[in-house]
C-alpha cells in the first residue's frame, strides 16, 4: 500500500478538511465536464458513507493541490444512512453513497424541496473475513451467511452453533467449534443494508416465516460499528471472528486478517479487482455521490468540485490509490454526461 493510501485510511477516520478554490481546466486529466470555475470561495460539507470517504476525501486533497485553497471541504464518514438524513435536511451539499438511495430518503428529500443528481464512482465488494487462524473456514455460501448473520441467529455464540440453522437454509455449515465473536457495520451504514440485499438475507428470512418487518436485518446481538478500522482491528484480535467491510479496507489489512471467498450460486469466488469489476464476486456493489442541484447554482464551488471530481485526474486516480475498483470506460462516461446535462 502506497504512502498516500495508508495515510489516507488513517486521515478517513475522522473530518477531512481541505482548502480548496479556483477552477478546473479542460487539460486537468481527460474525462473532462468541460466547466471552469473562478475566484471561488466558501464551504462544501459532505458526508455520507464511510466506503467512499477515502475516495472523496483524496479527490478533495486532489483538487487541493491542482486548484487552489479558498474553498474549505469537509469530508465526514457516518454512514450512508446518517449521512442521507443530513443530505435531505438541506444540511449537507453532497453525500456520499455505498449503496443507491432508498425510497424513504427521496420521499425525505422531495418533502424538503430537495432535488439530487446520483453519480456512480467506483466498484467495491463487500469482504467478509476471519482471522488466519481460523484455518477451517475458507467460503461462505448465502445459506451460511445467514445462519451466521441473519435475524435468526441472536444468541449463537460458536460457529458451529449455526450449523443446524445453516444447513436449513441450503447452507453448508460444518463450522468449526469456535467461539463467534462479530464485529461489523451497523444499521447506519449502506454496507449493512447491501449486505442484505447480496447475500439474499431478507427473502431467505421471510420464506424462514420472519415477519416482514424483521426479515430485512440482521442480528442484533453482535458489535456494532461505523467505523471500517475498529471492525479490521477486532478480526486481528482474536483466533476466531467473522466481520465484513469494504474491498479496500480488506485489502489493505489482508496480512492481518483472512478473506473469505462468497458462493453465490456459481461455486465459490475471492473478491479481487477482477471478479469485483466483472460482478463474478457476488458481493459486488456500486459508489455513489449524491450533488444537492440546488447548490450547483448557488454555490459554484460544488459545481466546480465535481466537475474535477469526474476527471480522470479526480476520480480515477483516487479510486486506484485508495485500493477500489474503476468503473468501466462506458460507465464513467455515463456519470460524466448526466453531470454534463444536470448541471447546465
Amino acid at each position: 500500500m502506497g504512502k498516500r493510501r495508508i495515510g489516507l485510511l488513517v486521515v478517513a477516520m475522522i473530518a477531512v478538511l481541505a482548502l480548496v478554490a479556483t477552477a478546473c481546466s479542460d487539460d486537468d486529466g481527460g474525462g473532462e465536464t468541460g466547466s471552469t470555475a473562478e475566484n471561488l470561495s466558501g464551504t462544501i460539507t459532505i458526508s455520507g458513507s464511510s466506503t467512499v470517504q477515502p475516495i472523496t476525501s483524496l479527490v478533495a486533497e486532489l483538487f487541493n493541490e491542482d486548484v487552489s485553497s479558498d474553498v474549505s471541504i469537509t469530508v465526514d464518514g457516518p454512514g450512508t444512512g446518517d449521512g442521507f438524513v443530513l443530505f435531505c435536511d438541506g444540511e449537507t451539499d453532497i453525500s456520499d453513497a455505498s449503496r443507491p438511495i432508498e425510497q424513504e430518503e427521496t420521499d425525505a428529500c422531495a418533502a424538503n424541496g430537495i432535488e439530487y443528481v446520483e453519480l456512480a464512482v467506483a466498484f467495491d465488494g463487500i469482504t467478509v473475513m476471519t482471522n488466519p487462524a481460523n484455518a477451517d473456514v475458507t467460503c461462505l455460501n448465502d445459506g451460511d451467511l445467514y445462519a451466521l448473520f441473519g435475524p435468526e441467529s441472536d444468541g449463537i455464540d460458536t460457529w458451529d452453533g449455526a450449523d443446524s440453522l445453516a444447513q436449513e437454509v441450503g447452507g453448508n455449515g460444518g463450522f468449526p467449534s469456535l467461539p463467534l465473536e462479530i464485529t461489523a457495520p451497523g444499521e447506519e451504514s449502506g454496507t449493512y443494508d447491501a449486505f442484505i440485499e447480496l447475500t439474499g438475507i431478507e427473502d431467505i428470512a421471510i420464506e424462514q416465516g420472519v415477519p416482514e418487518d424483521d426479515a430485512a436485518a440482521l442480528r442484533t446481538d453482535y458489535t456494532a460499528s461505523p467505523d471500517d478500522n475498529v471492525i479490521i482491528t477486532a478480526m486481528e484480535g482474536s483466533d476466531s471472528p467473522l466481520g465484513f467491510v469494504g474491498f479496500a479496507y480488506a485489502e489493505g489489512a489482508a496480512d492481518q486478517v483472512k478473506i473469505l471467498q462468497v458462493d453465490g450460486g456459481g461455486g465459490c469466488v475471492e473478491p479481487t479487482r477482477d471478479t469485483i469489476a466483472d460482478a463474478s464476486y457476488p458481493l459486488s456493489r456500486t459508489l455513489y455521490i449524491y450533488v444537492n442541484k440546488a447548490k450547483i447554482t448557488e454555490n459554484p464551488a460544488v459545481k466546480a468540485f465535481v466537475d474535477y471530481y469526474l476527471t480522470d485526474t479526480g476520480v480515477v486516480t483516487a479510486v486506484d490509490e485508495t485500493g477500489y475498483v474503476e468503473l468501466p470506460v462506458d460507465q464513467i462516461e455515463a456519470s460524466r454526461s448526466t453531470w454534463e446535462s444536470e448541471s447546465a
